[in-house]
């Protein structure tokens, strides 16, 4: 008999969180999809798009630059050491470009942006929830949606993959300081493997990871911050402290996740 009762209460334990994960899932779709949608229905969406391509983009260019080199640094340095045991230091160029275009550049892009921007963007829109200021923005017949969450879409859809192509080119050139400066490589054979190596699918396959992973964080940041006082572990200013980590951890999780998804189909 007991054996009988504990099916029902581990289906039960077992069922509540998978119900609440999707019900998060489709929430958070449903959000992205109406953001979307104001886009092209909301009035005067490019002056607050433009200032969220600075906040966004413009701010985190310093720490995308400083990240793209040292990144590119290492895996020169990397790089060389494990190709010089297979005699095929000639190989760097490709080994480093290929590595940034394809992976690096796009996730370690998305992953900073969401430290740098995705952050400040739930922490703004969570104290403007608990303030009643998304309120007072529906009182007055202003769409919250196309006024706080389309303009920060736009922005990131914009922003992700002009920073991801400078986090490359930025990457290459720190892989040159270390490989040819450094360590002594030709300088013709780096670049003629580059150029060699590098189609235009890769770089296709990295710009749609980047304009996927911009879409993943800007919306989740938003959602956190718009629906922080819905939160079941705290409200107030705790709430939107909670709500801020939740985004940045959330979101890394999903860059990772749909990384691999979007590798499997661009192979």
């Amino acid at each position: 008999m007991d054996g009988h009762n504990a099916g029902p209460g581990l289906l039960r334990l077992l069922g509540r969180p998978c119900l609440r994960g999707i019900d998060a899932v489709g929430g958070m779709t449903l959000f992205m999809l109406a953001g979307l949608r104001q886009i092209f229905a909301s009035a005067k969406i490019f002056p607050r798009t433009l200032q969220q391509i600075y906040v966004i983009g413009y701010k985190s260019l310093f720490v995308i630059l400083l990240i793209g080199i040292f990144c590119g640094m290492v895996l020169g340095l990397q790089g060389y050491y494990t190709l010089v045991q297979f005699g095929s230091v000639g190989m760097l160029g490709s080994a480093v470009s290929l590595t940034l275009i394809r992976e690096l550049g796009p996730v370690l892009t998305a992953i900073m942006l969401t430290g740098r921007a995705g952050s400040s963007i739930a922490a703004e829109i969570g104290v403007m929830r608990i303030t009643d200021q998304i309120d007072a923005l529906d009182v007055m017949d202003i769409n919250s949606m196309g006024y706080l969450v389309s303009p920060r879409l736009l922005a990131a859809l914009l922003s992700f993959p002009l920073l991801t192509a400078i986090f490359d080119v930025i990457g290459i050139i720190g892989g040159y300081l270390t490989g040819v400066l450094m360590l002594g490589i030709n300088e013709g054979a780096y670049f003629y493997r580059i150029a060699s190596s590098v189609t235009l699918t890769d770089v296709t396959g990295g710009f749609v990871k980047s304009v996927v992973f911009g879409l993943l964080v800007t919306t989740v940041c938003c959602h956190q911050g718009y629906y922080t006082h819905r939160r079941r572990d705290s409200v107030g200013p705790e709430a939107v402290g909670n709500a801020t980590t939740s985004a940045v951890v959330i979101s890394c999780v999903l860059i990772l996740a749909a990384d691999y998804v979007l590798t499997s189909f661009l192979l």
